[in-house]
């Protein structure tokens, strides 16, 4: 899927990006229809811990999913984000089915 990624105010390390990659890339297992998405990677001045956040946003025909999460790293970040996104990915095609 393409996926456009935005690290806000730092550089993201090239092994992060890959790995955010390969974690929503795994989403197509579930829903084939992904147009493309946005990834935000922000660091949160204000906390000490839990201070990495990651928005997820994934377009599908007729559709946005959105996902935020915030953790003490972003590989854990992105791990509850995508889940979060695949139990959003589970109710449309639930919602198709009954149609």
């Amino acid at each position: 899927m393409k996926l456009q990624m935005h690290s806000i105010h730092f550089d993201a390390d090239v092994k992060l990006l890959d790995f955010i990659q390969k974690r929503i890339d795994k989403l197509e297992t579930f829903y084939d229809r992904f147009i493309d998405g946005e990834v935000f990677l922000r660091l949160d001045k204000d906390s000490q811990r839990e201070n990495k956040i990651v928005e997820v946003k994934l377009n599908i025909p007729g559709n946005q999913l959105f996902a935020k999460e915030k953790s003490d790293s972003f590989e854990a970040a992105i791990d509850s984000a995508t889940e979060a996104l695949r139990r959003q990915i589970k109710k449309i095609k639930e919602k198709q089915m009954a149609h």
